[in-house]
């Protein structure tokens, strides 16, 4: 996928327990806008691993590449964006902005633990070797509560079993911070039940970012689509200036 011009190529890296359609309300805003996008499949098998795969994502467009990442995904690009030159921004939605050498459970431990921490149930995938692994789904009967409680439950209770399962990560660290070097812009989801919405101000803050908050849940760019696009579209914005005034 080519972007000939300078406007930047939006890459969007959804979190756990969902999959790249996810971000379809916010991908419907932003080609109404013509704002060239794509919606990176992210693997979910553990944050270096992850963080490498969106990165050759990245690496193979052309152009410059704005980066947003919902929930899990924040952290992939933060770690992902130290890895790709033509990234040129961030956007963290309702995210975790992890420091190199930080893990989620840090967060956790200093905002303390939400809904959807008592929520997840472990399983276990296979490997190779015959070996397993762990993996996380939210109980379906909580996922309303923990996850969208702002969406109406005929489309939770489809959201609830068709929920993507993703690596336990919680003691997973960064090994990079692209947030160091890179303009970055953020959205806290204040009814937020699965990341604490004070972490994630303290995070936002932490990396410079242009702030807004939302009432919403962490499902905010399924509840919130246009206030989403509406900071992605002024991310796009900040960056192409910088480009033009470089």
């Amino acid at each position: 996928m080519t972007n000939p011009t300078d406007t930047p190529t939006v890459v969007l890296v959804h979190g756990g327990f969902a999959d790249a359609s996810y971000w379809a309300p916010v991908i419907r805003e932003l080609q109404a806008s013509n704002v060239p996008v794509l919606a990176a499949a992210n693997p979910l098998r553990g944050l270096a691993h992850d963080a490498e795969y969106v990165a050759s994502v990245v690496r193979q467009l052309d152009g410059p590449v704005l980066l947003v990442g919902h929930s899990y995904g924040g952290a992939v690009i933060s770690v992902a964006g130290a890895a790709a030159d033509n990234v040129v921004g961030l956007v963290y939605v309702a995210a975790f902005v992890l420091d190199e050498g930080e893990s989620f459970m840090e967060i956790f431990e200093r905002f303390g633990e939400t809904p959807l921490v008592g929520a997840v149930r472990p399983s276990s995938y296979p490997q190779p070797g015959g070996e397993t692994a762990l993996e996380l789904t939210i109980a379906p009967e909580l996922y309303r509560s923990a996850f969208a409680a702002d969406l109406p439950s005929e489309q939770t209770e489809v959201l609830a079993v068709s929920q993507r399962p993703f690596a336990a990560i919680f003691e997973d660290r960064a090994r990079a911070a692209a947030w160091k070097s890179l303009p970055s812009w953020a959205v806290v989801a204040t009814a937020d039940n699965a990341i604490p919405p004070d972490g994630e101000r303290h995070m936002a803050a932490r990396a410079g970012a242009q702030t807004i908050e939302v009432d919403a849940s962490h499902s905010i760019a399924l509840s919130q689509p246009k206030a989403v696009a509406d900071l992605i579209r002024s991310a796009v914005a900040g960056v192409s200036a910088e480009a033009v005034t470089a």
